[in-house]
């Protein structure tokens, strides 16, 4: 069976779905090989598509980026639960802000587009990352109840930070050892 798209609507025909699913794979592609700002003229040419699919199905670029994003973001909420469960809460929330930084930085020019669409409500972008905002959320409040984190900060401070960190490991093509010292030392103030 077809999945429905967003918003309730009927499923998608067969053809369209694939075009669909073309387009997400083209991006996807795209992003990974030459950053999240590459041309969309690009990714429709290499989905095999025209431009007016690509746009009749994603509408703006947040739309697209969002949609690639979906498995990562995915991801990423399965291993914070697998955190909460395998780890005391502290070392929860660190190894949490560690993954979550490497992975905003997955794809050049990623952290600059998310942090652009903080400040944008209607963003598909925005809502996608929403639930990462929550379960950072839920961790740092986990953290705080064990004694662990210090009780004035925000899950939305502590994501922006992560933004801001995730940029830095982007712009300056840090391997993952490098980006946990660098996530470690800038989180040393949240923790007691």
């Amino acid at each position: 069976m077809t999945p429905a798209p967003q918003g309730g609507a009927r499923p998608l025909r067969a053809d369209a779905q694939r075009n669909r699913d073309a387009v997400v794979r083209a991006a996807r592609e795209t992003f990974e090989a030459e950053g999240v700002l590459a041309p969309l003229d690009g990714i429709a040419l290499r989905a095999g598509v025209g431009n007016a699919t690509l746009y009749r199905n994603f509408p703006t670029r947040d739309d697209l980026l969002a949609a690639v994003m979906q498995a990562s973001i995915t991801a990423a909420l399965d291993e914070a639960d697998e955190l909460a469960r395998a780890l005391p809460p502290r070392a929860a929330l660190a190894e949490w802000l560690q993954r979550l930084t490497w992975r905003l930085r997955i794809w050049h020019d990623l952290p600059t587009c998310l942090a652009t669409a903080r400040e944008d409500a209607d963003s598909s972008v925005q809502s996608a990352c929403n639930p990462l905002v929550a379960r950072t959320a839920t961790l740092l409040e986990e953290a705080r109840t064990a004694g662990d984190a210090t009780p004035d900060v925000t899950a939305e401070e502590v994501y922006d930070l992560l933004l801001a960190l995730s940029w830095g490991v982007d712009r300056f093509h840090d391997d993952e050892p490098t980006a946990r010292r660098r996530v470690a030392l800038a989180t040393t103030g949240l923790f007691r």
